[in-house]
C-alpha cells in the first residue's frame, strides 16, 4: 500500500505538465508509444513523468544520463504497469545505466546487458535498451525483461510469480506457467519457436522472457500458446493481440 508521503509527492508530480521536448525522445526511441491513444495514452504519459522524476538514474562507466535516457527507460518501465498501477515499482529506487554491455564482478567472463537486484536496483545497458525497443517484434527487449523481474520481486521473490490481481488467480497461474516452463526446458519445438531459450533457466527468467514475448509478439503467442497468453493478459490487464 502506498504511504501518505509518497501519495502526496506523486500527486504533485502528476500535476506538473509533461515536458513537450520529451515527445521527441518517444518518437525517436519508443515505437510502441505511437500506438497508444485516448485514456491509455494519458495514463502512460502521466506514469512516465512520475517514474522519470521519482526514480534515481545513475551513470556508470562514463555514461551520460540525459533526458533521452531517462524518458526512454521510463517509457519501457511504465509500459508494463499502465494497467497495473505505479505501486508495482514502489520498491524500485534506482536505475544504473551503462553505455553498453558490461562485466559482472562475480562473472568475469560473462557479458551482461541488464540485471534486477533484490535491493531495489535495476542495471541496464543503454545500447541494449535502444536496440530492444527499436525492433519491437523480435521478442527480445532487455528493458522489458528487467522490469518484469521488478514486478516479479514485488510479489515477494524472484520466482516467476508476481503479485496477482486476485487470490483465485494463483492456482491457474502456477499450473500454466509451470507446464510451459517445463516444456521449454525440455526443448519443446512449439515453445522454442515463440519463446527465447533463456526462459528455460528458471521460473523467474521464464516469466521475464514470456513477458517480452507478450509485448513484442502477442498475436503469435496467443495463437501458439493461448493459455499462457491468457494468464499474462489477465495479469497485465490488456489484450495486445487484439490490436492488430
Amino acid at each position: 500500500m502506498i504511504g501518505p508521503f509518497r501519495w502526496l509527492r506523486r500527486r504533485r508530480l502528476k500535476r506538473r505538465p509533461f515536458p513537450p521536448e520529451w515527445h521527441r525522445h518517444l518518437e525517436a526511441n519508443v515505437p510502441f508509444a505511437a500506438a497508444l491513444t485516448g485514456a491509455e495514452r494519458d495514463r502512460f504519459l502521466c506514469d512516465l513523468k512520475v517514474f522519470a522524476w521519482e526514480k534515481h538514474f545513475i551513470a556508470a562507466a562514463g555514461m551520460e544520463v540525459t533526458d533521452e535516457v531517462i524518458v526512454t527507460i521510463s517509457a519501457a518501465a511504465v509500459r508494463l504497469t499502465v494497467h497495473l498501477g505505479m505501486s508495482r515499482y514502489d520498491r524500485l529506487r534506482e536505475i544504473i545505466v551503462y553505455p553498453s554491455h558490461y562485466h559482472h564482478p562475480d562473472r568475469p567472463d560473462g557479458v551482461i546487458l541488464g540485471e534486477a537486484h533484490q535491493w531495489g536496483t535495476v542495471v541496464l545497458s543503454w545500447d541494449a535498451v535502444k536496440s530492444g525497443l527499436k525492433n519491437p517484434k523480435d521478442g527480445h527487449d532487455t528493458a522489458t525483461h528487467e522490469f518484469a523481474h521488478v514486478l516479479d520481486r514485488a510479489g515477494g521473490d524472484f520466482n516467476g510469480t508476481p503479485a496477482l490481481r486476485a487470490h483465485e488467480h494463483y492456482r491457474p497461474w502456477a499450473q500454466v506457467m509451470s507446464r510451459h516452463f517445463l516444456a521449454l526446458r525440455n526443448r519443446g519445438r512449439r515453445h522454442r519457436r515463440i519463446l527465447r531459450e533463456y526462459g528455460a533457466t528458471n521460473e523467474a527468467e521464464f516469466f521475464a522472457v514470456a513477458t517480452e514475448t507478450f509485448f513484442e509478439k502477442p498475436a503469435a503467442l496467443a495463437k501458439r500458446l493461448p493459455d499462457l497468453y491468457d494468464e499474462l493478459r489477465r495479469f497485465y490487464g490488456f489484450d495486445p493481440a487484439s490490436r492488430g
